[in-house]
């Protein structure tokens, strides 16, 4: 089994029906590494997701729409970072160029020993600290 990391866009076309030309993708993965107990989150993803998909989204979700994916969402691998975790994020943007907030993601996958995250914010291939990035938009599958 490979963990694999999603990132809050994927998880908002996931659940937007309102863009039709991603979400059957993001939600076919989401769904798939859900049932195959691979999926893995932050609380900072779950957080993202919550204010995003209750008011940014095309179709937005009702307030109680959104808990209860939130709460589905934690019967996945969440990594809840501790206050050291702030720092390596911030050492790892500027090892890497990446904002702060795609730092703060990717320690998470760091740390949860994920193979591949999942995002269409960062660039499609690269690898950092051994985690590939994968844009399901753009690649098949990470296998």
């Amino acid at each position: 089994m490979t963990l694999q990391f999603i990132d809050t866009n994927i998880l908002l076309y996931a659940y937007d029906t309102g863009t039709e030309d991603k979400h059957e993708t993001a939600a076919h993965l989401v769904t798939t590494l859900a049932r195959s107990h691979e999926a893995v989150i932050s609380v900072q993803v779950m957080q993202e997701f919550y204010v995003n998909a209750v008011h940014k989204i095309a179709r937005p979700l009702t307030p109680e729409q959104a808990c209860t994916r939130l709460e589905a969402f934690s019967r996945w691998y969440v990594h809840a970072p501790l206050p050291g975790d702030v720092t390596a994020a911030a050492q790892l943007s500027q090892r890497h160029q990446l904002s702060f907030w795609d730092a703060m993601m990717m320690l998470s996958a760091i740390r949860m020993k994920c193979d591949v995250v999942w995002t269409e914010d960062l660039n499609s291939g690269q690898t950092i600290e051994g985690v590939r990035i994968c844009n399901p938009f753009e690649v098949v599958t990470a296998k």
